[in-house]
């Protein structure tokens, strides 16, 4: 047993009268494709058995459905350390497990969303320059590329440099997007450090958000207020012990609205993965990929509800070759109080 292992799982603490209650969606990484959706009280109440190993999330769509972010069994070979993060593979299936709808493609990794408009915006790796760079695209429902901006025609090397503790593989590895409502769209860049907003009408760089603001940061999205909500790392954030944060920030004003560290900031770490949401009454709900860890704090940073996801499994061959032993980890779990347990 590994030191998680030993740590109380599954529910650890809750305060009914401050929690957004409601039910939580997520997708173990080393789980071989089940989702699992449980309630407030750490219940599970409903699972879903996917054909491929996820490559990063799920989500439950607004017309009930869940969308899937799986693994393509065949997914591209382009570097070592690409089968750690590459997906692929995008199902939306029934509550019952009926596929529905499927789009394959093998060049793409990381993050991906779901559009209103039933159209998929995500990332995908191209050979440019003798290595690896990032188109984000956005394809309809029947796989047709609607739009597309390519990294480098807009970033160069010179202003978006890759960090020492990253190889040279792939640059700048855009491991988050999302959209927002008034269609910029949002761009991490994982080896670089910052996160840009991009208008789709242009492809211009709205505005973007920079190391050391941020350090290897994940998931930024927008909240209702127009702020962004991201989960930085913080694997190397100057003068400053490692410990992950999550940010708010205006991105007109750059200036941080909000943030939340644990009291004891190194106790909150994800070197790798991670994300946030911010819930219906003002809570903030907390992913800690690396180790299973979701939790919900207060604008105040208190702690109302925590859950430790309880199963553990080694990630598949050749994953294991790098990330060693038994996890429990996942990213970007859905929480709502509006999704009804009718399944």
């Amino acid at each position: 047993m590994n030191t998680i292992q030993r740590r109380k799982l599954g529910l650890t603490y809750i305060d009914s009268e401050l929690t957004a209650g409601g039910f939580t969606l997520y997708v173990g990484q080393t789980a071989g494709g089940r989702v699992d959706l449980i309630d407030v009280r750490g219940k599970k109440v409903h699972e879903w058995n996917m054909p491929v190993r996820p490559g990063r999330d799920a989500v439950i769509l607004p017309n009930g459905n869940l969308g899937y972010n799986g693994s393509h069994k065949d997914s591209a070979n382009l570097y070592p350390a690409w089968d750690i993060w590459h997906g692929g593979h995008f199902i939306e299936a029934t509550s019952d497990g009926e596929i529905v709808w499927e789009h394959e493609d093998i060049y793409h990794h990381h993050d991906a969303q779901w559009l209103p408009n039933g159209n998929l915006l995500y990332t995908v790796a191209v050979e440019w320059n003798g290595k690896q760079s990032d188109i984000v695209k956005e394809v309809n429902r029947r796989g047709e590329v609607v739009w597309e901006w390519k990294a480098w025609e807009h970033l160069s090397f010179i202003h978006y440099p890759i960090h020492e503790c990253f190889n040279d593989d792939h640059w700048p590895l855009i491991n988050g997007v999302h959209q927002t409502l008034d269609g910029l769209v949002l761009m991490s860049l994982r080896t670089t450090s910052g996160i840009i907003a991009v208008n789709k009408s242009n492809d211009e760089i709205v505005w973007k958000f920079l190391y050391p603001n941020v350090a290897q940061q994940h998931c930024p999205v927008e909240t209702e207020d127009g702020t962004i909500l991201c989960f930085d790392n913080g694997n190397i954030r100057p003068k400053s012990i490692h410990h992950s944060r999550i940010l708010e920030f205006d991105p007109i004003t750059q200036d941080v609205v909000w943030n939340y560290t644990d009291p004891m900031p190194a106790s909150f770490f994800s070197p790798y993965m991670g994300s946030a949401q911010r819930l219906w009454n003002g809570n903030t709900f907390i992913c800690e990929s690396a180790f299973g860890r979701l939790f919900e704090v207060t604008s105040e940073g208190e702690t109302v509800w925590e859950y430790v996801i309880p199963e553990f499994a080694e990630y598949p061959t050749p994953l294991n070759d790098f990330i060693v032993g038994e996890h429990n980890s996942c990213i970007e779990p859905n929480t709502s109080p509006t999704i009804a347990p009718n399944i």
